[in-house]
């Protein structure tokens, strides 16, 4: 390289003297010179994705338990880290939510449990916890405002807020808040009234917004329930909430603060058991049309994650009993994480693990689907890494 610049050098200079030598239109002029033969450009060296890299190396196994956040009680160290490591063939599960019963002191004795579900350092897994403030609060000394005392905030307080309670998620190992109801109530009778950050699609989406934003660099963002619990009357912790609305109508209602959260860069969607029977008879978090809307309709790139598993096995319908194959059914439907909390054990932990990959390894579940829900998963969790790093 360093010999052909020379060339082009002493070419460029014997040119311009005999640009000034010669006739314009002789023999010797710079249109007759010779030119030096350009020399084509080096072929590019791949670059290695490191998420893809990654998941290239895990056994089916591994995926499978990379996909699946549960929960078990207590503060025991040892209880934890068994139930972290308690997929197929030891592999690590990808997360974690926690509970009331994993809390039973301060920031520090929280993070003494934070500790203890970190397998690998250089991989945390996403540690979550439904911190909304108000109504939802598994931290008690997390006094901000939530829900109904923001709804008359503006945004500029709200994302304040946000921040604060993002750093006590922070504080305590935590990575993910599920905190951010970009729901709209249907009126203030709504099971998801009191828990809102709007009351209407307008203010709803300004709030959620600035929530998204608040929480940015400090925690990861959930926002939920898609596609919206307020146009579906009921409570989903025990029924399917159902409702006939259009998917027209639900463009330009409900799904306005999803929108603006995802828009702001919010990092997960969770997804109700909610059935919009208009647009798919199965409920949302098992609907692969629901899935591809917010793909491919609003963008969405991040993690998709269910609702708890164990509230769909009681809600009494008969279909939805068995939470490892509603785990199949909605990793096949587009979510990249199953969560379980109900009901949640080191062995139903195990078995939703297990059965992810004989369902790939019988062909029910695809596993190119797999493999994407892991990449999307380890992409978080290789941020996760990349920040405390960088910290």
């Amino acid at each position: 390289m360093r010999r052909a610049l020379l060339g082009i050098a002493s070419a460029a200079l014997s040119l311009t003297l005999l640009a000034g030598c010669a006739p314009a239109d002789g023999p010797g002029s710079a249109t007759n010179a010779s030119r030096p033969t350009p020399t084509a450009a080096p072929t590019p060296t791949p670059t290695v994705d490191p998420v893809a890299a990654a998941v290239d190396r895990m056994s089916t196994a591994e995926r499978a338990a990379c996909v699946v956040m549960g929960h078990v009680g207590g503060t025991d160290p040892a209880t934890l880290r068994a139930f972290m490591t308690s997929g197929p063939e030891g592999a690590p599960l990808g997360g974690f939510i926690l509970m009331g019963a994993n809390i039973t002191g301060d920031a520090a004795q929280v993070r003494t449990v934070t500790a203890a579900l970190t397998v690998e350092s250089a991989l945390p897994p996403l540690i979550a916890i439904d911190q909304e403030g108000g109504t939802v609060s598994r931290l008690s000394w997390d006094r901000l405002p939530g829900g109904r005392a923001l709804q008359t905030a503006d945004a500029a307080h709200t994302g304040e807020v946000f921040a604060q309670r993002a750093q006590i998620v922070a504080d305590t190992g935590a990575n993910v808040n599920f905190g951010i109801i970009a729901d709209v109530p249907s009126g203030p009778s709504s099971f998801i009234s009191s828990r809102a950050l709007g009351t209407d699609p307008d203010s709803a989406s300004t709030r959620v917004a600035a929530a998204v934003k608040g929480e940015a660099g400090i925690v990861l963002s959930t926002l939920k329930h898609f596609p919206g619990h307020g146009a579906a009357p009921g409570d989903s912790h025990h029924s399917i909430p159902t409702t006939a609305q259009t998917l027209e109508h639900w463009r330009g209602a409900d799904a306005e603060p999803f929108i603006a959260g995802i828009d702001a860069g919010a990092e997960l969607l969770m997804f109700g058991h909610l059935a919009y029977t208009a647009v798919d008879a199965a409920p949302a978090s098992l609907s692969a049309r629901w899935h591809a809307i917010a793909r491919d309709e609003l963008g969405f790139g991040g993690v998709m994650i269910t609702d708890d598993l164990g509230m769909l096995s009681s809600s009494g319908v008969a279909a939805y009993r068995d939470p490892v194959a509603n785990a199949v059914t909605a990793i096949a439907a587009g979510n990249d994480m199953v969560l379980m909390v109900a009901g949640s054990t080191v062995h139903t932990a195990r078995e939703m693990a297990a059965g992810i990959a004989r369902a790939v390894d019988d062909g029910t579940l695809p596993a190119a689907r797999l493999r994407d829900a892991a990449e999307h998963v380890m992409a978080l969790r290789m941020q996760l890494a990349d920040d405390a790093t960088a910290r």
